[in-house]
């Protein structure tokens, strides 16, 4: 049967048109943003060239490396990793963060010369009431502080991204005023960022429409739309690809999320949905590889159930779960076993589907197991794997089941040597 035939997909019903603004491109927050998480451990340089590699490896097209002009060893580091892009002339781009203050911008231009690379700026400031309140800031000040850090950044010869901080709770005349004078003092983007995590896919469609609408109106069409959020009310994944389809062009994420409060889009989430809605044509394998050298590098504990990259994300131990992936199997359909019980395909991601043994088990998952290890898998071996399964409280380790298997034999020639020896008697 045809595979399209199998799965009948309601998400398709009414958004076959979907597709990606042209030139989209990822960035990646993890060494910026990322960092400001409280739980996280701050990286070696060594462990943050391994990160760089590995956002090299999964296809990231541009990363923020952080705020230079915050320390002397965020400046070092920033230096370090810019003249890593150089040497291995990797193909990932570079970006720094940094306030609307000149004293910010100088550290970037610094490392753009010293290394001999571009150095796109990522200039921020609130521009939501509240912020405006809070702070005692009008917009003329604000944009006068925007105008004059992004005049330094172009002056230098250097990109420039303006970031109104909590644009999602900004008025429209406020954007309106912000995004013209950066446009008119040379931006080639402007984020629009969901700072505290308080837009809706509502919300971003109608903020990038206006975006859009401004754009056009400026005859600034060539200028690129960011989109950053966070996931205080969790809906930072679906806001992002809401992005994509709303017109974004570049869309930033971190490794597992993380970041401020309840952190950013996690990165192998939003590639992984990007890939199964055929809005991303480039190879993933390596996701993994990148989540474990963040994970391992910041002192992060993945979550077991964690979508993609979590232990049991494609582990199974239940009996009916197994025996139907079990009977994909053994029809020599890797398409249909790694779909019958599993929305995502794991050998798309270059993993594979787990069949374990514990309390919920049935005698299908002890056959697997054994016949993948070669072990003969007879009545009786079977019988006291699960009779051991079911009296535990967790899944089996395989020494668990070997320690099973090597009992079962051992039980088999005390009967074998006493058969003989009554023989011989």
């Amino acid at each position: 049967m045809k595979q399209s035939r199998l799965i009948f997909d309601w998400n398709e019903l009414e958004t076959k048109d979907r597709r990606a603004p042209a030139g989209l491109s990822i960035f990646d927050e993890t060494l910026r943003d990322g960092m400001q998480n409280p739980s996280v451990t701050s990286p070696s340089i060594e462990e943050k060239l391994k990160i760089l590699h590995a956002m090299n490896d999964i296809g990231v097209d541009e990363a923020d490396i952080g705020l230079p002009a915050s320390s002397p060893r965020a400046f070092d580091d920033c230096l370090r990793i810019c003249q890593e892009v150089a040497h291995c002339r990797l193909p990932i781009k570079v970006a720094c963060a940094g306030r609307t203050v000149v004293g910010d911008i100088t550290p970037m231009i610094e490392l753009s010369q010293r290394a001999g690379i571009p150095v796109e700026v990522y200039a921020f400031i609130g521009s939501s009431p509240i912020r405006q309140y809070a702070e005692d800031w009008d917009v003329a000040l604000i944009a006068k502080r925007s105008v004059e850090a992004i005049d330094a950044a172009v002056a230098a010869g250097l990109p420039v991204a303006y970031v109104t901080e909590d644009t999602t709770r900004s008025r429209p005349e406020t954007l309106t005023t912000l995004f013209r004078a950066a446009i008119d003092h040379g931006a080639s983007r402007i984020c629009l960022a969901d700072t505290v995590g308080h837009s809706t896919p509502d919300g971003v469609r109608n903020l990038l429409r206006f975006t859009r609408a401004l754009l056009s109106e400026m005859g600034a069409t060539h200028v690129g739309i960011d989109w950053h959020g966070h996931n205080d009310r969790g809906l930072a994944l679906e806001n992002a690809i809401r992005a994509i389809e709303c017109g974004a062009d570049r869309i930033h994420a971190t490794a597992l999320g993380v970041g401020e409060r309840a952190g950013n889009v996690p990165m192998e989430l939003l590639l992984m949905n990007m890939k199964l809605l055929g809005l991303l044509d480039r190879d993933v394998a390596q996701l993994v590889d990148y989540v474990e050298t963040v994970a391992s590098a910041i002192g992060w504990i993945i979550p077991p159930s964690y979508p993609l990259v979590g232990r049991d994300a494609f582990r199974t131990a239940t009996g009916v779960h197994a025996a139907a992936i079990i009977k994909a199997m053994s029809r020599g359909d890797s398409w249909l076993a790694d779909r019958i019980y599993s929305g995502v395909p794991a050998g798309s991601f270059g993993l594979a589907q787990e069949i374990c043994i514990g309390f919920m088990s049935g005698a299908s998952n002890v056959v697997h197991w054994l016949r993948q290890r070669g072990i003969p898998a007879s009545e009786f071996l079977v019988g006291e794997i699960l009779k051991a399964a079911k009296s535990q409280d967790h899944i089996m380790t395989d020494d668990e089941v070997l320690r099973v298997v090597a009992r079962v034999d051992a039980q088999a020639h005390t009967l074998s040597m006493g058969h003989e020896e009554r023989e011989t008697a």
